[in-house]
């Protein structure tokens, strides 16, 4: 019978660390578990709980324990003020292993416990609540708080409410967390760093890759396979191409499927993980030729837009303040507003607090991690430059990337 240790919850960790492709420090995970403890004990807070499934934007699990949830599968996680945590996963019934020191030091965990349940399967829903509230309960929490109670699955979100509503205390500790989360450690931002120089190297090579024949997913396909070879585990890689006068847009895998000719315009974005599990993002514009005078405009424009932005990004800033000056600036050049999300900060998430936006209440502080990423999109051009910034004491830093910030002839 097929078997695997992981999805069968008995990975023993303190065999198979050396398998663990980007970890941070042990010092890391401690240092953001003191964290969050004491603003724990400032709120009355005796237990966090928090369920991912996916680390694209379900960076949580990841974060507090070293271990990414994947692929739709529920991983739930009980945090305690006092002791290891508790992780529920997918499994056998009734399976309960207690994890040895070496373990709880790399991880943070003390138990794992699971069940067979599947989102696709509607009944099981409430399995792994089920067992996170028998775990609240035998930890003795009076005052439990939800972390991103967005991220998880409906069904477990409301059967942990049935089960402990009436004994306990319930709050939303989203924020508690996020504010912590959202400043990067000095081991952070150099792991930050480094995924953005291998994306550097992966659009390198997409540039001398891409030619006339190839298809749109071919292109995105080989740039996943150089992040995968250099490390990266998870990520997702929007392109396509268009004739001149056409709009070359982010696209999905499903409608990447036009074949390039000679004159075409191609855009790729690569948003991949890499060393500690981080996020970053890149994109760039390539031309098999000489782009269009109108392309190469609006392109000149987007950079400026990005210039502009990034000068307003200090720490204290409000960020609804930046959002409306960045609008103020758009509409004084004759562009369109951003009314979705051009700046915003990412780490363990793709998106993640703050967004540079008006229902942001976050402001900014040194040592975030900011995407700024403007854009100009008509049915005649898509023109954008994505690239990753860390907040200073006096402003944005360097770029991250070291990708030109241009149109790349070919």
């Amino acid at each position: 019978m097929w078997c695997n240790d992981r999805v069968h919850g008995i990975a023993h960790v303190s065999q198979t660390t050396s398998r663990f492709l980007n970890t941070v420090s042990g010092g890391e995970l401690r240092r953001r578990w003191h964290a969050v403890r004491a603003a724990m004990r400032e709120r009355g807070i005796d237990v966090l709980v928090l369920q991912n499934s996916s680390d694209w934007v379900g960076g949580y699990i990841r974060w507090f324990t070293n271990e990414p949830a994947t692929n739709g599968y529920p991983s739930s996680v009980v945090f305690p003020l006092e002791e290891g945590m508790s992780v529920i996963e997918q499994g056998p019934f009734n399976q309960t292993r207690e994890c040895d020191e070496t373990e709880v030091r790399d991880t943070g965990i003390a138990r794992r416990l699971t069940t067979p349940n599947y989102p696709s399967v509607y009944y099981t829903g409430g399995y792994d609540a089920e067992i996170a509230a028998c775990e609240v309960r035998r930890m003795g929490a009076k005052c439990m708080g939800l972390v991103a109670p967005a991220a998880m699955y409906h069904s477990f979100g409301k059967r942990l409410l049935e089960l402990l509503a009436n004994e306990i205390s319930i709050v939303d500790a989203t924020d508690l967390v996020d504010r912590i989360k959202a400043i990067k450690s000095a081991e952070e931002r150099d792991l930050i760093r480094s995924v953005a120089a291998m994306q550097d190297q992966v659009m390198a090579g997409v540039r001398e890759r891409i030619r006339p024949g190839l298809k749109d997913f071919e292109i995105a396909a080989y740039a996943q396979y150089l992040s995968q070879q250099l490390g990266s585990e998870q990520g997702i890689f929007l392109c396509s191409s268009a004739r001149p006068g056409q709009a070359a847009s982010f696209r999905p895998r499903f409608m990447q499927g036009r074949k390039l000719e000679k004159g075409d315009i191609y855009s790729l974005l690569v948003e991949c993980n890499g060393a500690g599990g981080f996020y970053a993002e890149l994109s760039r514009i390539f031309v098999l030729g000489r782009a269009p005078a109108e392309l190469r405009e609006a392109q000149a424009a987007v950079v400026e837009a990005q210039s502009k932005a990034l000068a307003l990004l200090e720490p204290g800033a409000s960020c609804r303040d930046i959002f409306e000056e960045h609008n103020a600036y758009l509409r004084s050049c004759g562009l369109p507003e951003e009314r979705r999300l051009s700046m915003h900060g990412m780490g363990y998430d793709m998106v993640e607090r703050p967004l540079i936006r008006q229902d942001e209440d976050m402001r900014l502080e040194e040592h975030m991690t900011i995407v700024c990423h403007p854009g100009i999109l008509t049915e005649r051009l898509f023109a954008h430059n994505t690239d990753v910034y860390m907040i200073e004491r006096h402003g944005p830093s360097a770029c991250l990337h070291r990708t030109p910030k241009e149109i790349m002839e070919l």
